[in-house]
């Protein structure tokens, strides 16, 4: 099974299972939004160390372990707009926006910088672009 092919499944089971693929599709293309709009997949990093992630998001970019967080961290990170915009672009509850964003985030951050450090942002929507056209095959 590929990392795209694993990543896509988590996505779909972060929903609870109760979502069809479209949507899925439509979560990640509504973070690739939330992305861009943000500056890029740096920005968004630095967004959630300034508040006060900094060590789970150093652990996802590193080696290690990745450390977890909440919705309701996510939430407050972001804040509240960003979750309801993706919800509404998706057309799920933003509840499980928050929630499944907070399982999947730190294991794509994981996946894009398996070295430990944030390739150029290019190939990070290289690689987020490749997971959403494998959700929405």
């Amino acid at each position: 099974m590929s990392l795209l092919d694993q990543l896509a499944g988590q996505v779909m089971g972060s929903l609870g299972g109760q979502q069809g693929q479209a949507q899925q599709g439509n979560l990640l293309s509504g973070v690739m939004v939330m992305i861009d709009q943000a500056g890029g997949v740096p920005a968004v990093l630095e967004k959630l160390k300034e508040s006060g992630l900094a060590d789970q998001v150093m652990s996802w970019i590193g080696t290690g372990a990745n450390q977890a967080i909440s919705g309701d961290q996510l939430e407050a990170a972001l804040g509240p707009d960003q979750l309801q915009q993706i919800a509404g672009h998706a057309g799920i509850d933003p509840q499980h926006v928050s929630s499944g964003l907070a399982g999947l985030l730190p294991q794509i951050i994981d996946q894009l910088t398996p070295h430990g450090e944030v390739p150029a942002d290019g190939l990070l929507a290289q690689g987020l672009g490749l997971l959403k056209a494998r959700l929405s095959a």
